[in-house]
């Protein structure tokens, strides 16, 4: 398979490009990109797109995402997780359970989140993590996240800290990092992460994944480029006529609705994704040419 998807359950202590570098020797080509960068610290779900589906993941991976992740109370970091340098601490260990859920419930909804200063966020043309690395210190601009699912799993009171394990569902560009450390806050004892894992990007689960260790052995199954395209989008079925107007990049008669449509060859090829605009159904991306 020249074009497709892989999903690969990212172990601890390894970057998302670490896991890309591997794809890219056990899938035979350079062509291999990722959606949606997980920290070192944080295992789980991280899509990688190969051949087209490099083109594609822009357009499937904006769906919301699922997390859990257990976050500390009683210090707050430079980096809002545990790999960072302690910067404030507090006895934590008699925060009410009451004021943990309300100040949670609060969060969830369309809100303005402030990302951590140590994130991929571009700043100038720069990583914010590249200039905090580099010794500055700054705050990025807050922007609107929406979180739908909000779920406290277990509350766990300790000596000087309090422990939270949490159930995520955001949309796309929130930090679970940024929840923890403005729970801390609002609580006036600090706040972090101290494990986190992504069980779900838009459609693509925990039950589609690969271990790093199978992806590493060449042992798993690849998505297929039309398959995961039909169950993404709307999908709209071409006649050979429609799939080589396409191929040129010519629009084709309206689809009758507001949402992108895959546009799937009679041998189940995806040519296009097409939108409505002034009347037609024209191609805002083309992945393959007529045969």
């Amino acid at each position: 398979m020249s074009d497709g998807f892989l999903v690969v359950d990212k172990a601890g202590g390894m970057t998302s490009h670490d896991v890309v570098a591997v794809g890219r020797k056990a899938l035979g080509t350079r062509k291999v990109g990722h959606a949606g960068t997980l920290d070192p610290m944080a295992t789980g779900i991280l899509v990688l797109g190969f051949g087209n589906g490099t083109r594609l993941l822009q357009y499937i991976t904006d769906g919301d995402k699922s997390y859990v992740a257990t976050v500390v109370l009683g210090a707050s970091t430079i980096t809002d997780d545990k790999e960072g340098e302690v910067i404030a601490s507090a006895d934590a260990s008699k925060v009410l359970d009451s004021d943990i859920e309300k100040i949670l419930k609060a969060m969830i909804g369309t809100i303005a989140q402030r990302p951590s200063s140590v994130s991929a966020v571009k700043v100038g043309g720069e990583r914010a993590y590249d200039r905090v690395r580099a010794g500055e210190k700054f705050e990025l601009e807050a922007r609107n996240v929406t979180i739908t699912q909000l779920d406290i799993l277990a509350v766990r009171h300790l000596e000087v800290t309090t422990e939270v394990d949490i159930e995520v569902t955001c949309s796309a560009g929130t930090f679970i990092r940024a929840i923890a450390r403005d729970l801390g806050e609002s609580l006036g004892v600090g706040g972090h992460l101290s494990a986190l894992r992504r069980t779900r990007v838009a459609g693509f689960t925990e039950k589609d994944a690969c271990s790093f260790e199978d992806l590493k052995a060449q042992k798993f199954t690849a998505l297929n480029l039309a398959d995961v395209a039909r169950t993404t989008f709307t999908p709209r079925e071409l006649s050979l006529e429609e799939v080589q107007e396409l191929s040129f990049g010519r629009p084709l008669a309206e689809n009758g609705n507001t949402v992108i449509n895959a546009a799937l060859s009679p041998d189940n090829r995806l040519i296009a994704l097409l939108k409505d605009e002034g009347g037609k159904a024209k191609p805002i991306a083309v992945f393959a040419a007529a045969n």
